[in-house]
């Protein structure tokens, strides 16, 4: 075991309130018959829920000055509890689905406990500092783990869909293939900004064509803050389109988009260093 000191948005729901009786029963459903049915659901379950995250809390006397004089105050430090698999030495969150199940992990009767969620739990995960491979759900009863990349794929994915509302919903006619014609002036433009972005690994591009409209689609395959990096891609091309709506843009994470690009050469890839 060990501690992390990453900042976690913590709930105001106790967490003797945290019961995720759907997602234990998700959990047993994937273990026993793991298909892809199954594994969505609970991946679903997942997204939805409310963990407990053990932390230990301490103050730490500091001292400010106010109106030219010296007070002394405390400050709160926050260390989460990390697991480490004995083989591989890689430090993993250990969160709980319930009080019982972080009861099951010596040494936490006492600890405080956070309440917290999915995409704060991802978001640690995906801080350069935290140095963690993943998470666990209930390490000591019914565990399932969720290392790093998988962690981040589902986020990318999950913000992608409530961020667009489903931009390819059933039902709309949709069409992905060559452009008509290469927009070399926007995609060079795309590769010198793609180039100053570190967390971008390749982008590709195709045409998407959705009831008839027809317009740019860009694969970005990256890690990290996905509106902040989609935001740069649709500034750089912004010059080059006549209308927002001619631009779509989508992670490689998402099935739809991986298989729009699947035989394809990427038009940036990153340099290896």
């Amino acid at each position: 075991m060990s501690e992390n000191n990453l900042k976690v948005e913590n709930s105001k729901i106790p967490a003797e309130d945290i019961k995720n009786p759907k997602l234990k029963e998700a959990i047993e459903a994937m273990q026993a018959d793991g298909s892809k049915l199954n594994i969505d659901r609970m991946i679903t379950e997942v997204v939805r829920a409310k963990f407990i995250l053990p932390a230990n809390v301490t103050q730490i006397p500091n001292a400010r000055t106010q109106n030219g004089r010296t007070v002394m105050g405390n400050s709160t430090q926050v260390q989460f509890r990390l697991l480490e698999n004995n083989q591989t030495k890689q430090k993993f969150f250990g969160v709980f689905t319930d009080i019982e199940e972080m009861n099951k992990w010596n040494g936490t009767v006492g600890s405080h406990k956070v309440v917290t969620d999915f995409d704060s739990i991802a978001g640690m995960i995906m801080d350069p500092e935290s140095n963690t491979a993943g998470f666990v759900i209930n390490a000591f009863g019914k565990s399932v783990t969720f290392p790093k990349p998988m962690a981040i794929s589902i986020k990318q994915q999950y913000d992608y869909m409530r961020r667009k509302k489903n931009i390819i919903e059933n039902g709309t006619q949709v069409r992905v293939g060559e452009p008509e014609e290469y927009p070399i002036d926007m995609m060079a433009a795309l590769i010198n900004h793609l180039s100053t972005e570190p967390q971008v690994n390749a982008a590709y591009l195709r045409m998407i064509e959705k009831d008839e409209k027809k317009g740019y689609f860009i694969v970005v395959d990256f890690l990290g803050d996905m509106d902040k990096t989609f935001e740069g891609i649709a500034d750089a091309a912004k010059p080059f389109i006549d209308d927002e709506e001619a631009l779509t843009i989508m992670p490689i994470t998402m099935e739809f988009a991986r298989q729009a690009v699947k035989e394809i050469e990427p038009f940036y890839k990153k340099a290896e260093e």
